[in-house]
């Protein structure tokens, strides 16, 4: 049996809950989340070095001088890339694609052991509640220094009646925040601890629900 502490915004311990071992007790698969890791971050990647090449270059189409008779190398344009300001050539340019295709099992099975991996290291904290008085930040940094986090990377996993805290996080510094339904291995590898609610613990068992044996 898979069991966490779960703790309110104070920080203070309130119940015991059970987790789905075929959602929350996966074992360690460093391979699989490498791959998965790398084809989220370059699908993510924008191309921002471009080199001109002679096409691309400013200058005149007309030949410096004529073919022969001069003396001198034969050249067809002051694009030239062997020539000053000419073109670059096989430099790199702005119309590469790092992006690569992976199937809903691969992120889906990455996503789950990511989770196993913050649990068996004491980093996934559930809350019975993300609900707060007020929607301000000072509260939700309150509550992280509660939690004995302050300072900490950490990712908040909200539903859509928990939405308030995304907007309450979006300015603490190392703190990311996104629906259950969207938590994928970049925003988990990303960043050293989790918080869910016991909600988003439900929703995230019936988002892998497919998977229980």
């Amino acid at each position: 049996m898979l069991k966490v502490q779960v703790k309110d915004i104070a920080g203070k311990d309130v119940k015991e809950i059970t987790l789905k071992e075929s959602v929350f007790g996966l074992p360690s698969n460093d391979a699989l989340l490498h791959q998965v890791y790398v084809i989220l971050s370059g699908n993510q990647r924008t191309a921002i070095a471009h080199t001109k090449d002679r096409s691309e270059r400013a200058g005149s189409g007309r030949k410096p001088w004529r073919q022969k008779g001069t003396g001198r190398a034969r050249v067809g344009q002051v694009r030239s890339p062997i020539w000053r300001k000419g073109g670059v050539t096989f430099g790199p340019t702005k119309d590469r694609n790092f992006s690569k295709n992976s199937n809903a099992k691969m992120r889906q099975k990455a996503v789950m052991v990511a989770l196993s991996e913050k649990i068996r290291s004491g980093k996934f904290i559930v809350l019975d509640a993300l609900s707060f008085s007020d929607p301000k930040t000072k509260l939700f940094v309150e509550s992280v220094k509660a939690l004995g986090i302050t300072g900490k990377s950490l990712t908040v996993g909200f539903i859509q009646e928990e939405q308030a805290v995304a907007r309450m996080s979006s300015n603490v510094k190392k703190v990311g925040s996104t629906l259950v339904e969207n938590m994928n291995v970049l925003e988990l590898l990303d960043r050293e601890y989790v918080i869910v609610s016991v909600a988003g613990i439900k929703r995230l068992e019936e988002r892998f629900a497919k998977w229980e044996k």
